[in-house]
C-alpha cells in the first residue's frame, strides 16, 4: 500500500510540532524551576497550591496579630513595672514618715512623692503605637484625668477609661486580650490616690496620718503584683503562638514548592530526550522531503 506524501509530510510536521512544544515546556520548567506555569498544567495541584496560599494568607494575617499583642502587653508590663518601683519607694516613704522626723525633713519627702504622683500619672497613660494601654478599649484618649491645684499639684485622678477588654485572634481557635482588666486599670488609679494621700500626711507632719496610708499602697501593690503576673502568662502565650506560627509558615512554604517545583534532574534528562528527539525528527523530515515522485513510483 502506497502512503500518499502529503500524509507523511503533516505527520512529520505534527510530530515536530508536538517535540517543539514539549521542549519550549521543559526548558521553561528548567529556567524557572517550576513546574506549573497556568492552570492547565496540572489542574488538581493549582487547586493544591491556591488552598495552600490561602493558608499562607491567614497565617501571615495571625502573625501580624501576634507582633502587636506582643507588643501591647510588653508595654503594659513596663508601666507596671514602673508602677512596682513606685510603689517600693512610697512603702519606704511611708516607713520614714512614721519614724522622728523634722518638717523639714517630712516636706522633703513630701516633695519626693509628688513628683512620684505625676510619674505614676505618666505611666498610667502610657501609649503603645498610638493607643492608650490602660484604658481597656477605649485607646484614643488618655485613661485617667487628673485634678490639680493653683501650685499645678495633682490633688485628685479619676479613671475615665472603661472595663472592656479587646481580643486579639492568634488563630483559628485561640485569642489573646494583651491588655490590663478594668479591675487593674481602676487599681491603679485607687493607687495613685493613695500616693496623693501620703504626700498630703507627709505634709501635714503627722505620723498617724502617713500610717494610715500604708493599708492602701499595700492594696495598691498587689494589684500591680497580680497583673504583672497574669502580664507574664499572656506573653509565654504569645511567643508560644509566634513559635507555632513560625512552624506553620515554614510548613506550607514546603507543600507549596512540593507541588509547583520541579525535579530539577529530571526535568534536565526529559529536556535532553526531548532535544535529541527533536533533532532526530528534522533530520528525518529533511530525508523523507528529499524524496523524489520517482522514489515512491518504485
Amino acid at each position: 500500500m502506497r502512503i500518499a506524501t502529503n500524509t507523511i509530510s503533516d505527520a512529520m510536521v505534527r510530530q515536530i510540532q508536538l517535540l517543539t512544544g514539549e521542549q519550549s515546556t521543559l526548558q521553561m520548567q528548567v529556567a524557572t524551576g517550576r513546574r506549573i506555569t497556568k492552570p492547565e498544567d496540572d489542574p488538581a495541584a493549582v487547586g493544591r497550591v491556591l488552598n495552600f496560599q490561602s493558608q499562607e494568607r491567614q497565617v501571615t494575617q495571625y502573625s501580624a496579630n501576634a507582633d502587636r499583642a506582643l507588643e501591647l502587653a510588653q508595654t503594659s508590663y513596663s508601666g507596671l513595672q514602673g508602677l512596682k518601683k513606685i510603689s517600693d519607694r512610697a512603702g519606704e516613704l511611708v516607713t520614714l514618715g512614721t519614724g522622728s522626723l523634722g518638717p523639714d525633713a517630712m516636706s522633703a519627702y513630701a516633695t519626693e512623692t509628688d513628683q512620684l504622683i505625676e510619674q505614676a500619672v505618666q505611666l498610667a497613660n502610657s501609649q503603645s503605637g498610638g493607643d492608650y494601654v490602660y484604658g481597656g478599649t477605649a485607646v484614643s484618649a488618655p485613661p485617667f484625668s487628673v485634678t490639680r491645684d493653683i501650685n499645678g499639684s495633682i490633688t485628685a485622678v479619676t479613671y475615665v477609661g472603661n472595663s472592656t477588654q479587646a481580643a486579639i485572634p492568634l488563630s483559628d481557635a485561640s485569642s489573646v486580650t494583651p491588655s490590663t482588666s478594668g479591675a487593674t486599670n481602676t487599681g491603679i488609679g485607687d493607687f495613685i490616690t493613695h500616693l496623693i494621700e501620703l504626700r498630703d500626711a507627709l505634709n501635714s507632719g503627722s505620723t498617724s496620718a502617713v500610717s494610715a496610708v500604708q493599708p492602701g499602697l499595700m492594696t495598691g501593690e498587689d494589684t500591680i503584683i497580680s497583673a504583672m503576673a497574669d502580664n507574664g502568662g499572656i506573653q509565654t502565650r504569645i511567643e508560644a503562638a509566634q513559635a507555632q506560627q513560625k512552624d506553620r509558615t515554614t510548613s506550607l512554604a514546603s507543600l507549596v514548592s512540593n507541588e509547583s517545583s520541579v525535579d530539577l534532574p529530571s526535568t534536565i534528562v526529559k529536556l535532553n530526550q526531548t532535544t535529541t528527539a527533536y533533532q532526530a525528527a528534522l533530520s528525518s523530515a529533511a530525508k523523507i522531503m528529499n524524496l523524489s515522485l520517482l522514489d515512491y513510483l518504485k
